[in-house]
């Protein structure tokens, strides 16, 4: 009997950064020939964090990862390890390491140069030397086993970083918003932007070697696919990878043709590549590209799933509450705490309790901050109902369930349709953030927006998402017209 695994297909994944966006469809056009289906690429799913429990959980099978941080952060090493080692430790998760693919993408500090030269900075012990310069690091560094915390204790740097995403971190030194930045050593913009590399002479930084994080199963699941790949092994050297990197950052070329170029020029990786192309688009191309029908209908989709839930959630919910002062009081506060937490911060936990990724995770995190306004909106239109009214029902003989009905259901609509309307707008806002872990909508292009620092393309996600908005409201404010219709009739 085929597994599960094996009905879902090869799923690609990658982390929120213009390499691993690469190495992924680099991964998966090698694979694509000697699949009976294309594989499904799930990119710029999060941090390390997110996409690792991606992989262990099966909703990835295999994405581009690095030595360093498989030992200190996925492994918490107090060491570099071998990979023999990592091997070892990953095996008893149902998780393997292979394919070392040529090149080391380390973890540096960087500042602009001619501030290096005259302030005589060119090692991280010459930077301890000056507080005063303003470090911009990427979250992901500062939390990380093998990030600020262990380098500030090894160089005893004083600088309290500021956190940036790491594709807005070059926009900001450029702009000498900040003095210093985390890199990585092929990142494309340190050359462009002028950058010096800091040399770490106290030598806390491991070597980052690019290897294929995956689950043990997939070299028996898709043997061919797996043949494939291992023939990208030392395929990729750094100064290949710079050149690929810059051309999606500097050039906006697709991802999907620098990985289709790239293996077009080398055929013994054994994939069968397409002709290359340009493949840079303008602002036009980018708004109404090909993958625009996909995304409107993904995020639709959640929106109106996670809409829908919360009305079947949250009316019966505060119709229950209503009479009961207390109890509608907790319930109304723990639907606004929920409100409290923060979206990335919901979908981490939810991936870690339900083990997967993707749309479920992404529901349940609208479902919940959709509640509250249906919710509150259901008990504040019951309340308005006139005593009077209510009082007639039953003077007519009418049970409770029938006054509900009849009575103070009828007249409670516009003001629950109105949560019903808050609760759409916030839905249509917060899917963008689904896109973090791979659950599409137009998320997916500011997602990837930001990791290239592309403005044409964050609008690009930005402006399709403000447009359905603006239609939501549209479309309610047509409801409540036809309903303002039909009382008066």
């Amino acid at each position: 009997m085929p597994s599960l695994a094996q009905d879902a297909g090869l799923r690609v994944g990658s982390k929120r950064f213009t390499e691993s966006y690469i190495l992924a469809e680099v991964l998966a056009q090698t694979a694509a020939p000697h699949l009976p289906s294309p594989p499904q690429l799930r990119q710029g799913l999060g941090n390390t964090a997110i996409v690792y429990e991606a992989l262990r959980s099966g909703g990835i099978d295999l994405y581009a990862e690095y030595t360093g941080t498989v030992a200190l952060e996925i492994l918490k090493s107090p060491q570099p390890m071998t990979r023999q080692a990592m091997a070892a430790a990953l095996a008893p998760l149902g998780l393997g390491i292979a394919i070392p693919l040529g090149f080391n993408d380390g973890y540096a500090l960087a500042m602009r140069a001619a501030d290096a030269d005259r302030l005589g900075v060119r090692s991280l012990s010459d930077l301890a030397r000056h507080p005063d310069l303003r470090l911009g690091l990427s979250n992901e560094f500062i939390g990380r086993a093998d990030g600020w915390q262990g380098l500030a204790a090894r160089y005893g740097f004083a600088q309290k970083p500021t956190g940036l995403d790491h594709g807005l971190a070059y926009d900001a030194i450029a702009a000498k918003q900040v003095d210093v930045i985390d890199i990585y050593t092929t990142d494309a913009k340190i050359e462009h932007l002028g950058l010096r590399v800091l040399e770490d002479d106290r030598a806390y930084f491991p070597r980052y070697d690019a290897v294929v994080l995956h689950r043990l199963d997939l070299p028996t699941r898709a043997p061919q696919a797996w043949a494939a790949l291992q023939k990208l092994e030392g395929r990729i050297d750094e100064r290949a990878m710079i050149a690929m990197n810059a051309r999606a950052e500097l050039q906006g070329v697709a991802f999907d043709v620098i990985a289709r170029d790239f293996l077009a020029r080398h055929p013994g990786a054994g994939a069968q590549a397409a002709g290359s192309g340009d493949g840079a688009r303008g602002f036009a191309a980018k708004l109404f590209g090909p993958d625009l029908g996909r995304l409107t209908r993904q995020h639709l989709m959640l929106v109106a799933i996670s809409v829908g839930l919360a009305i079947v959630i949250a009316v019966p919910l505060g119709i229950l509450v209503f009479p009961h002062l207390r109890l509608r009081a907790v319930v109304l506060g723990f639907a606004g705490l929920l409100q409290t937490i923060p979206s990335l911060a919901l979908l981490a936990v939810l991936i870690s309790l339900i083990g997967a990724i993707g749309t479920l995770p992404a529901l349940i995190a609208l479902t919940l901050y959709a509640l509250l306004p249906i919710m509150r909106n259901t008990v504040t239109g019951l309340a308005e109902v006139p005593a009077g009214l209510r009082q007639a029902g039953t003077a007519l003989g009418m049970t409770s369930g029938q006054s509900l009905r009849l009575v103070l259901l009828p007249l409670a609509l516009p003001t629950l349709l109105a949560g019903v309307r808050t609760a759409a707008t916030i839905a249509v806002g917060t899917a963008t953030i689904a896109a973090f872990i791979g659950a599409g909508g137009y998320g997916e292009r500011i997602v990837t927006g930001l990791a290239l620092n592309d403005r044409e393309l964050l609008v690009a996600g930005a402006l399709p998402a403000a447009v359905l908005a603006l239609l939501s409201e549209a479309l309610f404010e047509a409801i409540e017209y036809w309903m303002r219709r039909t009382r008066s009739a």
